[in-house]
């Protein structure tokens, strides 16, 4: 854009060029700006002619022929009143007069009543092409009754034509069922009986003296435009400037909302600055599928690391854990303490069965994902990593801004929240708890068994836990088990044929151990010195 204000600066005859052209193409705007104006009256004036004929016709069914019909007078309505004493039309013969009347004023306007059903006594109506498209249109099962418009004509006229349906009406039925030359006796209240046809035309030439001095004004502006042109060219130069202020302004923008958006989830940021969400007060009561993990012995491991150790392991948690649940499109609430609370179903939601396994799935990659970081951190020298225990739960709760006007949270509130913390404190270090809720919507995906059913404050129902035993990934080949006395720890995918063999021997020594038999050193010990497999990934069972 710099560049391109820095030629036309640089260069005011292409400005000049610029406006001399716009003049040259004024005469093709003006004759535009003539066929909208044409086609807009034209379509006012037909439709305000729609409504006045029907307006017309109900008003004279309604008190004229219903009224004398109700007093059961000598005045009767009558398709051929003219040979009748006494007699008024009917609405129809009304409408079909009404046209030859309209039709008389001018031949820049013209409506026709039709119908394929004409009385025995008239002569049967042709219908063009037009006509015969919109009245089968109308009379299709469902069909919308809304007036059918079609514009056409040529480079100095236009023309409009509008058909609207005719719609029986009780009296029109009982009257056209039991008159002997109706040529249809099972009329119903609702049917279309015909159309009104209405066209009207306008020659644009009619308008072009309206514009005289809009073109007397385009050529004084175009002569003004040229002055104008030096004038810009002294500016290029201080619109540059402008421009790169700008773009300055917007990269810092742009560095701020980056900065922000490490402390929001990327739903919610992307709510609030795409104009979605208000950063206003307010919550609404949604199902959620609830997420909550937290680090077995956390505090324990506090106190066994050093500040800055502890800080670089729990950042590395967190971070590992937070690409995971954004794979999975989980609303990441926040991290209290060592503990992460998340949810799916807001912003987004993909249905309550799919949260539900896309949570679940997403809980198994973050523990498959822990005993990797687990190889990782022993192999720095960390003696008892991080366990971590999850608690899933669903069901509907508060979500939405919560706080003050100044300050406020994007957070979930409810009592199957707390539920999900609560199924989090009965897991096994490594394992996954769900709800019954939760365990329903995903039995197809894991194998779980039930445990002891426990009850919470805030929820009536008792609910029974399902521990997950197995997923859908197979047995892992890692064997890891520890304890403040013993340590197994096998990769089994790497583990050679000699180690698989020396292996079996320790492992019958220790089996033997274990359950008091007496039993010599095979020579299979790992003794100092013995070269030892390099050590590799947990696995928590």
């Amino acid at each position: 854009m710099d560049r391109l204000l820095r030629y036309v600066g640089d260069r005011p005859l292409v400005v000049v060029c610029a406006v001399l052209l716009a003049l040259a193409l004024l005469p093709i705007a003006v004759w535009l700006d003539l066929r909208h104006i044409s086609d807009t009256a034209l379509k006012a004036q037909a439709t305000t002619l729609d409504t006045m004929l029907t307006d017309i016709r109900s008003y004279y069914s309604r008190n004229v022929v219903s009224r004398v019909l109700a007093a059961d007078g000598k005045v009767v309505p009558s398709h051929n009143y003219a040979e009748i004493n006494g007699a008024i039309p009917i609405p129809a013969t009304l409408s079909i007069e009404l046209g030859k009347v309209i039709g008389a004023h001018g031949s820049e306007m013209s409506y026709r009543f039709i119908s394929d059903y004409a009385f025995a006594s008239r002569q049967p109506h042709v219908l063009d092409t037009f006509e015969a498209d919109a009245l089968k249109t109308f009379r299709e099962p469902g069909a919308d009754l809304q007036p059918i418009t079609e514009m056409r004509g040529s480079l100095l006229e236009r023309h409009i034509r509008l058909a609207a349906p005719v719609i029986m009406g009780e009296g029109c039925v009982a009257c056209h069922n039991t008159h002997p030359e109706s040529p249809k006796r099972d009329w119903k209240v609702g049917d279309v009986r015909g159309i009104q046809s209405i066209e009207v035309e306008q020659p644009i030439a009619n308008n072009i003296l309206s514009f005289k001095y809009l073109l007397a004004y385009f050529v004084g502006a175009g002569v003004f435009g040229v002055g104008f042109a030096g004038v810009q060219w002294r500016q290029a130069r201080k619109l540059g400037q402008i421009n790169g202020e700008l773009e300055e302004t917007n990269a810092f923008l742009a560095s701020v909302s980056m900065k922000i958006s490490k402390y929001l989830s990327p739903q919610v940021y992307r709510s609030i600055f795409s104009g979605e969400r208000d950063t206003t007060i307010s919550t609404e009561r949604k199902k959620l599928t609830i997420f909550f993990s937290d680090i077995k012995d956390f505090t324990t491991a506090s106190e066994r690391l050093q500040p800055e150790e502890l800080t670089e392991l729990l950042n590395e948690y967190f971070t590992e854990m937070s690409k995971i649940a954004m794979d999975h499109g989980a609303t990441l609430d926040k991290f209290i303490g060592d503990a992460i609370l998340a949810f799916f179903g807001d912003p987004e939601s993909q249905g309550a069965a799919e949260d539900a396994r896309a949570c679940v799935e997403m809980a198994m990659a973050m523990q498959r994902r822990l005993r990797e970081l687990n190889i990782e951190w022993r192999r720095r020298g960390i003696v008892q990593p991080f366990q971590a225990r999850i608690g899933i739960n669903t069901g509907y709760c508060n979500v939405g801004n919560f706080g003050s006007v100044d300050r406020m949270d994007y957070t979930i509130i409810g009592a199957e929240a707390n539920l999900a913390a609560r199924l989090e404190q009965i897991a096994e270090p490594g394992g996954i708890v769900l709800s019954t809720e939760t365990y329903a919507l995903v039995e197809d995906m894991v194998r779980a068994v039930p445990l002891p059913p426990i009850t919470l404050k805030g929820i009536s129902r008792e609910v029974v836990p399902y521990a997950i035993l197995d997923v859908v990934d197979g047995p892992s080949p890692i064997i890891d088990a520890h304890g403040p006395a013993a340590r197994i720890f096998l990769d089994l995918e790497r583990l050679t044929d000699e180690e698989r063999r020396r292996l079996e021997g320790v492992l019958a020594e220790a089996m033997a151990a274990l359950r008091g038999e007496a039993k010599k050193p095979t020579g299979h010990d790992w003794v100092r010195g013995d070269p030892k497999p390099a050590p590799v990934a947990p696995h928590a069972i």
